[in-house]
């Protein structure tokens, strides 16, 4: 069977998206990339400061409600129909559940052939990343670099911690089918 579908799993400022971009360029076929902070942009302002939805405070602390719980499982199907569709799809996301987010995306891409990647970057050095992005609230990398992985059963992990986001890529293009 082809590869469908690369999920992408990792802390804040891990690389994830670097990566992301680096397989578009390097897979043969296009592949669409579908990430966390598209679906966290794209929810109404009200949502993003709300118990209901998605709360970070200024620690890095990061804690989602039902109704943003609600329009990530649609965003998931969503996503999964896509693939089952025909496209090929690449997501970033953070487990913030560790296991529980991964058996979510399981659940949702239930037929698809997926690779399972978890995208490892040392904590102090994710934390400076954050700082350098400046759209962050500080201490989010250093909360989410290990609790992320947590119960989560990867294909295939890589560590940005000293390895670029193109040699990653390769080595999970490596791994597609």
């Amino acid at each position: 069977m082809t590869t469908q579908v690369i999920v992408l799993n990792g802390g804040s400022s891990s690389g994830k998206s670097g990566i992301v971009r680096c397989l578009q360029a390097v897979l043969p076929d296009p592949w669409l990339a579908f990430g966390i902070d598209r679906l966290i942009e794209a929810m109404p302002a009200s949502m993003k400061a709300s118990g209901e939805g998605i709360e970070i405070t200024s620690a890095g602390a990061v804690s989602v409600g039902a109704v943003f719980q609600e329009l990530e499982a649609a965003w998931m199907e969503g996503v999964a129909a896509t693939a089952g569709a025909g496209a090929r799809i690449v997501i970033d996301d953070v487990f913030l559940s560790g296991r529980e987010s991964q058996e979510r995306w399981q659940k949702a891409l239930g037929g698809l052939d997926v690779l399972w990647v978890g995208v490892r970057c040392d904590s102090e050095v994710a934390a400076g990343r954050e700082i350098v992005r400046g759209d962050r609230a500080q201490g989010m990398a250093a909360a989410q670099a290990e609790t992320v992985h947590r119960g989560v059963v990867y294909d295939l992990e890589v560590d940005t911690t000293h390895t670029e986001s193109l040699e990653c890529a390769r080595t999970i293009a490596a791994q597609v089918k």
